[in-house]
Order: C-alpha cells, then structure tokens, then sequence
C-alpha cells in the first residue's frame, strides 16, 4: 500500500505550498481540524484511561471479541467494518468514527494494529487479521522500566504508544525520519536560504515541550498539531503518513490521531525513541 493523504476541510492553514497528493495515495476528508478539539473516538480511548486501573495489557486483559470473519477491503461497508471500528478503538487504536464505512482513518488504524500484532500490513482484513483481533497481543515495551505515563517511537515497526498508567491507551501508525539526506530552498526570515540534514529522527530519550495548534509553519513544511520532544522535531499530523520513513526527521501521525494527542499528552512527559527501520 503506498501513502495516505489526507484532504481537509475548515483547517487553519494549507498543507504544504505545492504539496502534490502522492499516486495511488487515499485520500479521505477530514473536517473541523482547526485545533486540537476532539474528534470522534476521543471519549472511547480517554475512557479507557479511566477503565485501566488494574487492568493487565496483554492477551489475557482485552475484552473477548468474535470476529465476523468477513473479508474487508479499502471502502468496504456495513456491520462488519463497524465491528472492525468498535473493536480497535477498545484496543487503543484510532479508526476515526465508528461509521461502518472502511476509509483512511480505518485503513492506519488497521495498519497499526497489523505492524503490533506481527502481520505485514495491509489494506485487506482477512482471517489472520480477524484472528488477532480476537486474541490480541499488547505493543511490546520498549522502555520496561519507563514512567507510567510516557511515549515510546518504535522505529522498527513504525508505531507511536502513549502509555498511562502504564496501559496503552493509543497506539497508532507513524512515519519517521526517511534516513535520506536532503537540500531544501525555503523563505525564511524574510529571505531566501538553503537547508540541509540527514533526515533522521534520533534514539534517545527526551520530553515534550513547547506546541503549537492547527497549522504550524517551519521551514521544512506545514506541520499540524505539532508536540516538540527533541529541538525542532516533534509529533505531529501530516496528510502524508505512508508506510515507510519518509519525514524530514519528525514523526508524522495520520491527521485524525493528531486531533486528539494534544488533549491526552501533556508538557514535560517522556518521549523514549527506539529502533532502527529495515527497508
């Protein structure tokens, strides 16, 4: 499957000047994305914060689910998708609204899941994909002995998890730093410069600090809902999230996922980045 492009309505700023939509992207709309309000699915996974307090992340501590085996495909519809949607959600993961319509917010939900559970991902829900959803495994922890509330990047499988309490509350899909060096021409400052980097989004361990709402301007790009954890590269939204590195060095989250981080992250919490992605 190649990139996600996200079209948006009632945004505060563009995308990117002359940002193209990336062929054979999907492309899906996303409305009222002029800050960090929560869109729908916000209150499932907040409300799993508040129903995790003894509860175990692991196969033995889900709900129990039957899977109506039905094969799904990219704009599939009906009662299976919405199970699909209702079941992610109570996983931790982000669908968007559980409207049984399988579009690109489904579509890097399923990604995620596919990438924590060991299955290549892909567009299509088929009987392994079902399999799992019955029988969950958590996201492995990459920092055991990290805070309770935290960030851990996984670069190797390209998934972001925000633990509370210890639980993983969300877990979605991410495109990091592409590892290729770049040259950009930009404006800034009033003039014309030059840029250039490794495009790399580093290990280590740090903190979030300052943000920004809706649209935010850098020198590299638009960047929405951005949370900064390491200098000038932060989380945030892109309308590009594919299934491979290819950021400037930040860690891009589909557009729905960065609606609802800012109300659940706040300042000061541990962002720990891991791993290194095989091509």
């Amino acid at each position: 499957m190649g990139a996600v492009a996200f079209a948006t309505a009632g945004v505060a700023g563009p995308a990117r000047a002359g940002a193209a939509v990336p062929a054979g992207a999907v492309t899906y709309a996303t409305t009222g994305l002029a800050g960090a309000a929560p869109v729908s699915g916000a209150r499932t996974v907040a409300a799993r914060v508040a129903g995790a307090r003894g509860a175990l992340p692991g196969r033995a501590g889900y709900p129990p689910f039957e899977a109506p085996g039905k094969t799904l495909r990219l704009g599939a519809k009906g009662a299976a998708v919405k199970a699909l949607q209702a079941r992610l959600k109570e996983l931790g993961y982000v669908p968007g609204s559980a409207d049984g319509r399988y579009g690109g917010a489904t579509l890097t939900a399923v990604w995620a899941f596919q990438k924590v559970q060991g299955i290549k991902p892909t567009s299509t829900v088929a009987a392994r994909t079902w399999r799992a959803l019955e029988n969950p495994r958590a996201p492995r922890v990459l920092v055991p002995r990290g805070k309770a509330t935290r960030v851990e990047v996984d670069l190797t499988k390209q998934v972001m998890v925000l633990y509370r309490s210890g639980v993983p509350v969300l877990i979605s899909h991410i495109s990091s730093g592409s590892g290729v060096p770049y040259t950009e021409y930009a404006v800034w400052n009033g003039k014309r410069q030059v840029f250039s980097g490794s495009a790399r989004t580093p290990t280590g361990d740090y903190k979030t600090t300052w943000r920004a709402r809706g649209w935010h301007r850098s020198y590299l790009g638009q960047l929405y809902n951005p949370i900064f954890f390491n200098g000038g590269i932060a989380l945030h939204g892109a309308l590009s999230v594919p299934l491979y590195p290819a950021s400037h060095g930040c860690v891009r989250l589909p557009m729905n996922v960065a609606g609802i981080l800012p109300g659940m992250l706040g300042k000061g919490v541990p962002v720990h980045v891991r791993g290194a992605f095989r091509r």
